[in-house]
């Protein structure tokens, strides 16, 4: 039967108790503390407590501080910097799987309309990424105008419940999808004043950025290259002096083709990576899904640890004192 650890989906046996998860994951005898839905669970208990499907897990323990590194986006802490989007797999269990392996908290969905001919029973895409697991962020791809943007928002938030949370991109044409910025402007101010928390995709503009943040945009998302490129980060200079000048998380959004481009965003400071072609079109989506994530992680404490000056000419590692010769 499945049950879900620490947010993670995890088939056990019938009848398992807790202690057996536990046992399972090599903590026995080891210092946690156990919540099971919601409720926590006493010491004593772990032997007698039977587990039943869909049952949720929370195990932890204690670190050091300092050593969690977490950003804030719309007043929720989240500690994945990878965002992942769902189209392009082939068939929702590989979307599962890889937004599994990715590690991501916060995945994005088009919205769109619902076939009225979907046969009974048929899969939702929300019974793969349950809203009780992850953030789910709609967004506006493929609108082209204010209009279609605000509105397909407004769809989102009704869809999800009242979710304020969305990721705006107006377009401007269809071979460069790059942003139309004038757009977008308008865009955001419109849903900032409806009460949306808008994350914004725009173009690597400093300008544009800054005046994104101060229409009341909660991130802004400057492209690495065209959406679905793969190209990679190419001007890295404007993405630092964007993240140099931002009072909100500035996220990479779009032109990400491999590891190396998640981890050079995150050295040049990002908060985090979105991307979906990039591992959607791999040869095996969920391998690089996991890649992506080491990539994110590998960069962000590059970042972090603070790389060393770069020289013109060569600075010997071993010292000269005490040659021999």
């Amino acid at each position: 039967m499945n049950i879900y650890i620490n947010g993670q989906s995890r088939d056990i046996a019938e009848n398992s108790r807790v202690s057996d998860v536990i046992a399972e994951l090599e903590l026995t005898g080891k210092k946690i503390a156990v919540e099971l839905n919601e409720e926590i669970l006493p010491f004593q208990q772990h032997a007698t407590q039977v587990l039943h499907a869909e049952d949720k897990l929370e195990i932890v323990h204690a670190i050091g501080g300092g050593q969690d590194d977490s950003f804030v986006l719309a007043g929720v802490t989240y500690h994945s910097r990878l965002l992942v989007g769902t189209g392009k797999y082939k068939d929702l269990e590989e979307t599962r799987l890889a937004i599994e392996a990715s590690g991501a908290q916060i995945v994005t969905v088009a919205i769109r309309r619902t076939n009225i001919g979907q046969n009974a029973g048929e899969p939702n895409l929300l019974d793969v990424i349950s809203p009780d697991k992850y953030t789910i962020l709609p967004n506006t791809a493929g609108c082209y105008t204010v209009d279609e943007a605000v509105r397909t928002c407004r769809l989102g938030r009704e869809l999800l419940g009242g979710h304020n949370l969305v990721k705006l991109e107006v377009l401007a044409d269809q071979q460069t999808l790059f942003p139309n910025v004038a757009e977008t402007y308008l865009a955001a101010e419109i849903l900032v004043k409806d009460g949306f928390d808008v994350m914004v995709y725009t173009n690597d503009d400093p300008i544009a950025a800054k005046r994104l943040e101060e229409i009341g945009c909660v991130a802004v998302m400057p492209l690495a290259a065209p959406i679905g490129s793969g190209l990679g980060i190419r001007n890295p200079y404007n993405i630092l002096t964007i993240v140099e000048n931002a009072k909100v998380p500035i996220l990479v959004d779009a032109g990400v083709g491999t590891a190396s481009d998640a981890a050079i965003a995150m050295e040049l400071g990002c908060a985090g990576v979105l991307m979906n072609t990039a591992i959607a079109e791999a040869k095996n989506p969920i391998l690089m899904a996991s890649a992506m994530r080491k990539g994110i992680e590998a960069g962000r404490e590059a970042y972090l640890a603070g790389r060393m000056p770069r020289k013109r000419f060569a600075s010997a590692s071993s010292p000269i004192d005490g040659l021999f010769f």
